[in-house]
Parts: structure tokens; C-alpha cells; sequence
């Protein structure tokens, strides 16, 4: 079984957002899936998807500080800077935490570890709603 469908993500604040619970709900077809795989693309070079920890809120802080830090805005070096001085640091961001995720599907849920949830990662200062592909794959 196949399944593929695009969300529309609510606009969001820069910084790193759990969905989870988002991607969940709007994707009914999960619970049929015993066995799988669910393929996450976001469509977007300025956003960026990754698994990280779900339970304490300071973890959300403290990746936005060090990426802040680590892809800083106005570099003089960035040769790239007609959209805004937060676009070609959201690029680097996007690029050091990737488009996409694939996570196992085991009776009906994403089969996640206990602490782990899906991130949206907004990288821009004003994004407008981000799309994101779900691919799933399963018996």
C-alpha cells in the first residue's frame, strides 16, 4: 500500500517547532499501515525537518541559540544576501539538518522513540506556511 500526501504547515515563528502531533492527526491513513515506513520531505531550502528531543522545551532553545551561532546573520563572507540577512543562514541550516526523514511505521504509529519527536525547523525570521510531503509505505 502507497499512500502520498501533501500538508500545509501553519506559518511559524523562526525557531525549532514540534509536529508531531500535527503530522499525525492530519494523516489518518497511518493507522492502517502494521508494518512501514513514512517518508517526510519538506519542500522548502529555508526550513528543515529533523527528530530530536520532545519532553523538555530548554532543547528547542538551546538548537535555535547554536545554529544562531553556528550560521550566523550578516557574515560578511555571504555573497548571498538580496533576500534578507536571515535567508542565507536558513539555507545553511537547512543544509546541515536536511529536507527529509524516514520513520518506521509499527501498528498504526510512527514507531519513535520515547523522548523523540518530529521538527519542523524554521530557519526565516517571517516564513509564510511550509509544505511537507508524507510518503507512506506499508502493509
Amino acid at each position: 500500500m502507497w499512500h502520498q500526501k501533501t500538508l500545509s504547515l501553519k506559518p511559524r515563528t523562526r525557531g525549532f517547532h514540534l509536529i508531531t502531533a500535527e503530522i499525525e492527526a492530519n494523516i489518518p491513513e497511518l493507522k492502517t499501515i502494521k508494518t512501514g515506513l513514512a517518508h517526510l520531505f519538506i519542500k522548502h531550502t529555508s526550513a528543515s525537518l529533523t527528530l530530536n528531543e520532545n519532553a523538555d522545551p530548554d532543547v528547542q532553545t538551546d538548537l535555535e541559540t547554536h545554529f544562531s551561532k553556528t550560521a550566523p546573520e550578516n557574515a560578511p563572507y555571504y555573497r548571498h544576501c538580496c533576500e534578507g540577512s536571515d535567508d542565507m543562514p536558513a539555507h545553511i541550516k537547512c543544509s546541515l539538518l536536511g529536507a527529509s526523514l524516514t520513520i518506521p511505521v509499527t501498528n498504526g504509529r510512527f514507531n519513535l522513540g520515547t523522548w523523540q519527536g518530529i521538527y519542523l525547523c524554521e530557519h526565516r525570521n517571517r516564513a509564510g506556511s511550509r509544505q511537507v510531503v508524507i510518503t507512506l509505505n506499508g502493509e
